[in-house]
């Protein structure tokens, strides 16, 4: 049985034994780490914890990046019984010490010098915060902070080592595993309670209709503190045998996509907008002639997607011009994903309908599905073999879905959390009394019975003149410009629409070389007429079938991409829109006088 996620990793561990279960990149080499090899490290540090005096249903909070470490605390957090607080790599001081003291953290583990540093910084108003552990080795004069590999010696002393297997034992379904706390796009984070079951009960329905085996292998790069790659990218693979490969980070995911080799990957639609505006670019640096074949070729290979998702027969002249432009153009591209890919997946925000085409016209399936922190996190995916792109795919099984009256998706089901920690009146606000949870989301149901998402009920904008707009749509549209990095539809309370635009610097850079366009900075290109001519004039087209109401009149092209860092962005970059809204007020109201 696998009822809880340590007994599933533990049957796991007595079936592959000494076989791969991860690989991580050190010193510039991929180094092997066994099935044998996690669980023994999982078993010292849970007991090591134990020795600390971590009891069941304690926090003990993790502050990294991705690396097998943050896996083998996961686990060994819950193997005894206890409760795992992932914390984003890139957040704060004052971050960390709201998540950490808002789940009364006992243990901090950290993956870096400098997250020891933020941790540091806030621990004088951390009163249950007892110990902080380096999980790279970085030491410090402060006795209460210890190495990973001194934990598992502290555990290799415990004087009761069967204390382990029974915490493990005693574990239930339905017991706490996680507080995972929302990304807040708005106001404080909350923290989300997980159980086993929750997670379990998504591994399980997902897995019956995405096939993984233990022959595959998954690329995980998403943060795992996103419950989507800890969903689909870690326990997933895990439960199905596959190997995980660590990417070293986002901007090495192209050439370890070719080293790696994946089966799949889990990513939200930002990588693939990258890879698609990367693909369009690199075509436009072609010869006439080659344009001319990409172009023939995407053509093709449309008419074919089409008719797969139809599920109708592929006439033989068809087939035969397909594999003409499979040899020419497609299978290039493929090899660019490494060779052996059989799907994406994506989530954790809308995916724009032309991409996800565009890909499968190319022989690249992109899965796009629907959930979020407070459900597991799926609760709709299209399946490999019926796709409906626009969509997010039908309810996985055990999951039901309903569209209340004001059009708010409402999800039941055996993976939607307990509540949110020390926050009742909240938690009675986002689930009723019949288990319905309010997601927040606009959508609605098809005949088909595929979920449709048409915007955050919050992010919905309500014109001056009483117009209701999804910006959602509208940026979806516009991402998929070559000209446009990011961007940020504005418009509620006002008369008309306008938009903050971040230019993709290195296109617009060499359309200004090709036209005769001398500047000496990056804001003397944007501020000149032609460029504002050119973005407009795409605006224009790409918005060409939107209803008048839904045009963008007005823009400002920003002259700096909008980061994390920066706090305009969450950690699954979604663009934080009321930072955005503060941080350029004064030049929004410019857009309005």
């Amino acid at each position: 049985m696998d009822d809880t996620i340590p007994e599933m990793i533990k049957n796991r561990v007595q079936k592959y034994g000494d076989r791969q279960m991860m690989y991580v990149k050190r010193g510039g080499e991929w180094r092997k780490i066994t099935w044998n090899e996690f669980w023994s490290k999982v078993k010292r540090l849970g007991l090591g914890m134990i020795s600390l005096g971590i009891k069941p249903q304690d926090r003990v909070a993790i502050f990294s990046d991705n690396s097998p470490e943050w896996q083998m605390t996961d686990i060994a957090v819950l193997s005894i019984g206890a409760i795992d607080v992932p914390l984003y790599s890139t957040i704060t001081p004052k971050q960390a010490e709201y998540i950490l003291s808002d789940s009364g953290a006992r243990i901090c583990f950290v993956g870096s010098e400098d997250h020891l540093r933020r941790v540091e910084e806030v621990w004088g108003n951390l009163p249950e915060l007892m110990k902080v552990v380096t999980m790279d080795g970085t030491k410090s004069e402060n006795p209460n902070v210890i190495t990973f590999e001194e934990l598992m010696e502290i555990g290799d002393k415990y004087e009761k080592p069967e204390e382990f297997d029974e915490r493990m034992k005693a574990l239930k379904p339905d017991d706490l595993c996680s507080f995972v706390y929302t990304s807040g796009t708005t106001g404080n984070p909350k923290g989300a309670m997980l159980t086993h079951n929750n997670f379990l009960s998504n591994v399980k329905a997902c897995s019956e209709i995405i096939h993984v085996t233990d022959e595959d292998v998954c690329l995980s790069y998403l943060p795992l503190s996103h419950v989507l790659e800890r969903m689909s990218g870690y326990y997933s693979s895990l439960y199905n045998g596959a190997t995980i490969y660590h990417a070293t980070s986002i901007d090495t995911i192209l050439p370890e996509l070719s080293e790696v080799r994946p089966h799949f990957m889990v990513s939200v639609p930002r990588l693939y907008e990258k890879f698609y505006a990367g693909v369009l670019a690199n075509v436009e640096s072609q010869s006439p002639f080659k344009q001319r074949v990409f172009n023939w070729a995407v053509r093709i290979g449309r008419e074919v997607s089409k008719l797969k998702v139809e599920h109708k027969p592929i006439p033989l002249w068809l087939k035969l011009r397909y594999r003409i432009a499979n040899k020419l153009v497609f299978k290039q591209i493929y090899e660019l994903m490494g060779g052996r890919l059989k799907f994406f997946i994506s989530g954790g925000g809308p995916l724009a309908k032309e991409i996800a085409e565009f890909f499968h016209s190319l022989g690249i399936t992109i899965i796009e599905g629907y959930g979020l922190t407070e459900t597991s996190p799926v609760t709709n995916v299209n399946r490999p073999d019926e796709l409906k792109f626009g969509s997010v795919g039908r309810p996985i099984p055990g999951v039901e879905i309903k569209i209340a009256e004001d059009g708010e998706i409402l999800v039941r089901g055996p993976n939607v959390m307990k509540g949110y920690w020390n926050r009742p009146e909240e938690t009675a606000e986002a689930i009723d009394e019949e288990g319905w949870f309010y997601t927040g989301d606009i959508g609605y149901v098809d005949e088909d019975g595929y979920l449709h998402i048409t915007d955050r009920k919050k992010d919905i904008i309500v014109t001056a003149g009483g117009k209701n707009i999804a910006p959602q749509n509208i940026e979806n549209t516009l991402i998929t410009c070559k000209y446009i990095e990011q961007v940020c539809v504005i418009g509620d309370k006002r008369k008309y629409l306008s938009a903050l635009i971040v230019p993709n610097f290195e296109e617009l850079e060499k359309w200004a070389k090709a036209n005769g366009i001398e500047y000496k900075s990056t804001e003397e290109l944007v501020e000149d007429q032609r460029t504002y001519d050119l973005i407009k004039g795409e605006i224009d087209n790409l918005l060409k079938d939107f209803d008048r109401h839904e045009q963008i009149v007005k823009f400002l092209l920003l002259t700096e991409e909008m980061t994390i860092a920066s706090g305009l962005l969450t950690p699954t970059l979604k663009v934080r829109r009321r930072q955005v809204a503060e941080t350029f007020a004064d030049d929004i109201e410019k857009l309005y006088t």
